[in-house]
């Protein structure tokens, strides 16, 4: 593998990629000593020993997948490569294997718990399970709840050298507040949108353009709960969406009948509004049945919590999504699909 050739040989410096989610894919330059700070820290937050075993099935080209490469080799772990799959475990016998440290996509770990739910025993043998590239579901977060070993959302992006931040999903400790790892300085700017500065970061400032709530008004913040994107923000009526808080709000609704749907919640153009809001959701009929279903709680909930211009006013379901190389939801795309070939629900 051309990566851990480089680093072995003594390579001080690296360029890697942005997954694109939110915009075209761009390098960023990291030097060694970010990425081992990185690593050293996310080895003391776990607890990661000498000879502890851990699975990469991350895409290694893409900072999530180089880090678990860098914490191996930095960190003296037993590390498994494994293909990024839907399911990762499929392979492995839940009676014989051992992994540590295991990182996943949300979707990865849904996918393990609802088609392999023999494999939970391997979870559960874990010192830490991590979750990032994407926001973790309603429906996952209670799926989590029969996982005994401790599940992690995590929070960081390629600038900051993967996790800066962590947020318990199980268990008694579970919470909505991501909390800064030890050393990680956090702030915001006049849009409320977080700012990070940490060795990682080596230590500039990484302004991001995601909005959040602390969890305490002290000068010194260490948790926050993130809201959204402030580039996501949708203006329809003339009023200002935050997308993610409605997506949130169906997410949830839809978990208690126990479905968890990958969906999210963009603007279209408008004569009359401007924007117009959309749902859009991935799945079969028992998918479009259960959200029109539920549409007058969740139509509600919106109608009360954010505002009536906040409720989605068309539906659109796809099969599949189209997806970033790292798993990643590509909004963009998948809509640009979905109106071309989809079936839209006008509500």
């Amino acid at each position: 593998m051309q990566f851990a050739q480089h680093w072995q040989s003594g390579q001080t410096h690296f360029t890697l990629h942005t997954s694109g989610s939110t915009g075209t894919p761009k390098p960023i330059a990291l030097t060694r000593a970010q990425m081992l700070a990185s690593a050293e820290l996310t080895g003391k937050t776990f607890d990661l020993q000498p000879g502890d075993t851990a699975l990469c099935c991350l895409n290694v080209a893409y900072v999530a997948g180089t880090m678990m490469l860098v914490r191996a080799m930095t960190l003296g772990l037993k590390l498994t490569l494994g293909e990024p799959s839907g399911n990762p475990l499929a392979g492995f016998d839940p009676a014989i294997t051992h992994f540590d440290f295991l990182a996943f996509v949300p979707l990865q770990l849904q996918t393990i718990l609802e088609q392999t739910p023999d494999k939970t025993a391997i979870l559960n043998r874990a010192k830490a399970i991590l979750l990032g590239g994407a926001a973790t579901s309603p429906a996952l977060e209670i799926q989590l709840q029969t996982l005994t070993a401790p599940v992690f959302a995590t929070y960081g992006m390629t600038e900051t050298v993967s996790h800066i931040a962590i947020r318990r999903l199980n268990g008694p400790a579970a919470t909505d507040y991501f909390t800064a790892l030890e050393g990680v300085e956090l702030g915001a700017d006049e849009r409320q949108c977080l700012n990070i500065r940490s060795a990682s970061s080596n230590g500039e400032i990484v302004q991001t353009n995601d909005v959040v709530e602390w969890a305490d008004s002290k000068e010194a913040h260490r948790s926050f709960r993130l809201l959204g994107r402030a580039d996501s923000i949708i203006n329809t009526g003339g009023v200002k969406v935050q997308p993610e808080r409605v997506e949130r709000i169906i997410q949830q609704v839809l978990a208690t009948i126990g479905q968890g749907p990958r969906l999210f919640v963009a603007g279209v153009p408008d004569d009359r509004l401007g924007q117009r809001l959309v749902l859009v959701a991935e799945g079969d009929e028992t998918v479009r049945g259960a959200i029109e279903a539920s549409r007058p709680e969740w139509t509600t909930r919106i109608r009360d919590e954010v505002g009536p211009y906040a409720v989605p006013k068309d539906s659109i379901f796809a099969p599949v999504f189209s997806e970033t190389p790292t798993g990643k939801i590509d909004r963009n795309k998948t809509l640009d699909v979905g109106f071309q070939t989809l079936n839209v629900t006008v509500v």
